[in-house]
């Protein structure tokens, strides 16, 4: 087994954390689990810090059974870990907080379950903690140059990515962006994720819903895998696995909860077409997208039926980890009308819709560009310059207001 020391990966996150930390009494961090969310706060604040873990029995017991005395023991500045383990804790981090409201950054506090955490935070820090949230690597995190580029917002300027051959850019797909996968190139990355997953049932999924078959929800989450970037038909699903609709949404709630599964819902205005309802499903990483569907190897990965899914999912994965590391909240949508036009990917910014095509196809061609051309004709005054993400190398005009983007420029 590998045991040489993890190194550190920049992320783009870390301004908008210290500059949280340096307004805000307390400060929430969310992802999911190993995303790095205490390898961040420790490396930005582990000198000024205490650091206490809330996962162990003996610490969740103190702060659950004595909250106060708990909070005394562990004056601030302080971050604890973990605090889904004793989210009881936090109206008395509040009461902390109000005796002395000006003194910013006195609590960094993580978690990996946004369910349950964002009901506590919401009524008890309102106002007196930022929330942010830490996904997994970003390509730009991953390749070391994790300042942010928003590529709709260069106007034409490229941003140059690390040259990838097609089988490296699929290996990387396989591999998944969790850091420690990437910092360790030689861990095996199936028995990573068989672990990550089991551990992600036992811990998460037990303790946000009582679900009593595992093997059941596991099934769910194959099945799910291979409908990704799928119009999710709720009813078809729970007929395929023998349960209700309502537990399959109630599964569903919870891989959104706990960030392994970001929700893609169509954009509505009136345009006057009936536009599909059924919202789609991808999961946040590639690399568990591949392992939950058995890809192995990157040659099945790109010429088998879960090709053209991998690709959006990383497309989609890439922008939403982009935002979401600037401390935005991603307004990420689809468009597909029932006659069949559909833009895989809508980012609703500040300048307008941007209209996000992914093919599979390293070489662009005008004709990729139909369902933007469209897209902007319907939402004229609305729609911004549109881009079909390819995995070629090559970014060049398609029509008037459509480019073609190598995924390395994302």
């Amino acid at each position: 087994m590998d045991t040489a020391p993890r190194k550190y990966i920049k992320r783009s996150l870390e301004k908008v954390a210290l500059k949280a930390a340096s307004e805000f009494p307390a400060v929430m961090l969310t992802g999911p689990r190993q995303s790095g969310k205490t390898t961040l706060l420790q490396y930005l604040f582990a000198e000024d810090y205490r650091y206490v873990s809330l996962e162990p029995p003996d610490a969740r017991a103190a702060a659950l059974d004595d909250p106060r005395g708990f909070l005394d023991a562990f004056e601030p500045p302080v971050i604890f870990d973990e605090v889904q383990y004793a989210p009881g804790i936090i109206p008395y981090v509040k009461e902390r907080i109000d005796s002395r409201r000006d003194i910013p950054g006195q609590y960094l506090l993580t978690g990996s379950q946004n369910l349950l955490l964002a009901e506590k935070v919401t009524e008890s820090l309102a106002g007196r903690a930022a929330v942010l949230r830490l996904l997994p690597l970003s390509r730009r995190e991953e390749e070391g140059h994790p300042q942010v580029n928003l590529f709709w917002e260069q106007a034409g300027r490229s941003r140059k990515g690390e040259k990838l051959s097609s089988r490296d850019m699929w290996r990387r797909f396989l591999r998944g962006n969790y850091p420690e996968l990437v910092a360790n190139p030689r861990r095996d990355t199936n028995l990573w994720y068989s672990s990550y997953v089991e551990t992600y049932l036992e811990r998460d999924v037990r303790t946000i819903r009582q679900v009593g078959n595992l093997t059941q929800f596991q099934s769910f989450l194959r099945a799910l895998a291979a409908r990704s970037a799928q119009l999710l038909d709720l009813t078809a699903l729970a007929g395929d696995l023998g349960v209700a609709v309502n537990t399959i949404k109630a599964w569903l709630s919870v891989l959104e909860a706990t960030y392994q599964v970001i929700i893609l819902r169509p954009y509505f205005t009136n345009i006057g077409k009936r536009l599909v309802k059924t919202p789609k499903v991808y999961f946040t990483d590639t690399g568990t997208l591949c392992y939950l569907t058995g890809l192995k190897d990157p040659e099945h990965a790109v010429s088998g039926p879960m090709g053209g899914a991998i690709m959006e999912t990383a497309v989609v994965s890439e922008v939403v980890k982009t935002l979401t590391h600037q401390g935005i909240d991603p307004q990420v949508f689809f468009w597909r009308t029932s006659a069949g036009s559909e833009v895989d990917l809508i980012l609703q910014s500040e300048g307008g819709l941007v209209p996000i095509e992914v093919k599979l196809s390293a070489t662009p061609s005008p004709a990729m560009a139909g369902s933007i051309k469209r897209f902007r004709e319907d939402l004229s005054g609305l729609a911004m310059p549109g881009y079909v993400v390819h995995p070629g190398d090559v970014r060049l005009p398609l029509s008037e207001g459509v480019t073609a983007l190598p995924f390395a420029e994302l």
